[in-house]
């Protein structure tokens, strides 16, 4: 059986785990092909033109999907991963969404609904109701799950060691070493990128933002990359707490990156019409005020261009090399 993952949206963050979950099951994982101006141009022809670039994007990536001659694609329902925290409205209806505005993809959709109190997802009886589509056995569910548990938390662990998630991913499949890669880099600065794993590694999207980023001598530090607990100690005592799982690790992250001496400055990729980063990204603009520290926002779409943004971010990171450079030799920045 042939199972179709979306290169979109979570995908960047739980596909170590999806992939070996259901190869442990004996299926066939394809993936869809990297985000173009085709892909999402396909996306946009479908979906409402009001609704945020990222969804835009993933229904492009079901219609990838659904030219493979997959037997399913598999959108899961993201509700919740942690108590009194949940996921973005579009995440949880997200198979809804597909469904009624793919139709070719209403009789393909694989789904269950993902709730607990673990990052992993890997509760067996979230899954449980795929034994019967998949033809396989509870045992043989439970099994998969924890190999695949085992898997996404070495690969998490890479995460947390400083690696990209793609750099991460190289050495889980033993195609790349840490010295490798280590060895390839070289910085002046360094840069608490912010933004949704689908905003920063998606290369389409990001035009690239990272491996451009490091040509330019830019150390990159990114929310994955902290561990939970040092991230959870970060937030004030407030009366309403941020209760998006993913804009909560962003903010969390900020502060981090704005209280470490060694981070330089501060760029937010955010995508236009998304609701939760219109307050989560004026917080950390907020924050970047009281800490004095370089902060700046890029917002993408559909229409952006690669010249403008890559315009922006080279200005911001001059502007900070100078500003370095000003202060090592004892000037006023």
């Amino acid at each position: 059986m042939r199972i179709g993952l979306p290169r979109a949206l979570i995908f960047y963050y739980y596909y170590p785990l999806w992939k070996s979950f259901f190869e442990n099951l004996g299926m066939d994982v394809v993936v869809s092909d990297v985000t173009s101006k085709e892909l999402i141009e396909k996306g946009i022809k479908v979906t409402v033109p009001e609704i945020c670039v990222p969804i835009k994007i993933f229904n492009g990536h079901v219609i990838n999907l659904l030219s493979k001659n997959v037997d399913y694609v598999f959108i899961p329902r993201f509700v919740s991963i942690d108590r009194g925290e949940w996921f973005c409205p579009k995440f949880i209806g997200l198979p809804d969404l597909v469904k009624y505005t793919i139709e070719e993809a209403k009789e393909r959709i694989l789904t269950i609904d993902i709730k607990g109190k673990r990052e992993d997802t890997c509760n067996w009886r979230n899954y449980r109701p795929l034994c019967n589509i998949l033809h396989v056995s509870e045992k043989q569910l439970k099994k998969a799950l924890k190999n695949a548990s085992e898997y996404w938390h070495q690969f998490r662990q890479y995460s947390m060691e400083g690696f990209t998630i793609e750099e991460a991913m190289q050495i889980c499949d033993n195609k790349l070493t840490r010295n490798q890669i280590l060895s390839q880099r070289s910085s002046e600065i360094t840069i608490g990128l912010l933004g949704y794993v689908y905003n920063i590694y998606d290369p389409f999207v990001s035009m690239d933002i990272i491996p451009k980023m490091r040509s330019m001598g830019v150390n990159i530090i990114t929310f994955e990359m902290l561990k939970e607990e040092e991230m959870s100690r970060q937030l004030p005592r407030k009366s309403k707490n941020i209760y998006w799982t993913f804009s909560k690790k962003i903010h969390q992250s900020a502060r981090v990156f704005m209280k470490e001496r060694n981070v330089d400055g501060l760029i937010h990729v955010t995508a236009f019409g998304c609701g939760p980063d219109s307050i989560v990204g004026k917080m950390i603009e907020l924050d970047s005020d009281v800490y004095q520290k370089p902060f700046m926002t890029i917002r993408v779409d559909e229409h952006t261009g690669e010249s403008h943004l890559i315009t922006r971010v080279e200005a911001f990171v001059d502007m900070i090399k100078r500003k370095k450079y000003s202060e090592k030799r004892g000037e006023i920045a």
